[in-house]
């Protein structure tokens, strides 16, 4: 399984792994509909405090295995050359 993954429920009970990072939205409107920043949306059955619990656990679980926050991919960045006037 991939790490960036969290495992919902759709509402036939069947399980489906969203990408945790990919997440834009999540609202009740009744079901719980999850909204990733590609556009596509997932309704589920697990409630709006069961997807955010389940996003902060991975967050955590990053932090605990990198040291670094998701999205703190600074030390991915290019170095700018120096500027040799």
């Amino acid at each position: 399984m991939n790490l960036a993954m969290i495992i919902l429920h759709r509402l036939n009970g069947q399980e489906i792994s969203i990408n945790a990072e990919l997440i834009e939205a999540v609202e009740a409107a009744p079901d719980t509909v999850v909204t990733l920043v590609t556009g596509n949306r997932y309704v589920v059955k697990d409630s709006v405090e069961d997807v955010i619990a389940r996003i902060v656990e991975f967050k955590q679980k990053i932090v605990r295995e990198t040291g670094r926050a998701p999205g703190d991919w600074q030390h991915l960045k290019k170095e700018e050359p120096e500027n040799r006037d």
